[in-house]
């Protein structure tokens, strides 16, 4: 009878082994499932943010913050500034360009300050296409390092940012 009674308590020992065994292997699986959807979903959000407004654009028509850019770019004088203006909108890398001649500036070079007279550029672009301008700016600036300085549109008129679109292709 003792025998029996140990064991049906061995098999009771058992059961409830297994149950936790089972429980606690369930649990690892959902902590691990949990972790990955969660790592996953930091490492894809900007993506699918960035593609919902695209998409809300595209259905509204509304402007998209940050998608268009306007950069500053110095150059020694007011020819020099035509010549890298239009290179950089005969490949298609800007909408437009406005040239202000004879602005004033001062910078550190070699440890002194320094005072020259340059041409400042304002460039309009799409933020996707900085990069390749700046690439494309070391190969024809004269400037041994070129200035390059972006800043994003977060407003505008829909209609001008519909017309860089058609004036600035995607790649």
């Amino acid at each position: 009878m003792s025998d029996i009674c140990a064991a049906n308590r061995m098999k009771l020992l058992l059961q409830r082994l297994c149950k936790e065994a089972a429980f606690g292997s369930a649990l690892r699986s959902m902590i691990l499932i949990t972790s990955l959807f969660l790592v996953l979903t930091v490492s894809v959000y900007p993506g699918l943010r960035s593609l919902a407004i695209q998409l809300h654009a595209a259905i509204t028509g509304s402007y998209v913050p940050g998608h268009y850019s306007v950069l500053l770019i110095n150059s020694p004088n007011v020819q020099t500034a035509k010549d890298v203006g239009r290179a950089v909108m005969e490949k298609h890398l800007a909408a437009s360009v406005n040239i202000f001649s004879k602005t004033s500036t001062m910078y550190y070079w070699k440890g002194e300050i320094q005072d020259a007279s340059e041409t400042l550029m304002l460039v309009r672009t799409k933020t996707s296409r900085i990069q390749q301008v700046v690439e494309y700016m070391r190969t024809i600036h004269p400037y041994a390092n070129p200035e390059v300085l972006g800043f994003s549109v977060e407003d505008g008129s829909s209609a001008y940012m519909k017309w860089m679109d058609e004036a600035i292709p995607d790649d």
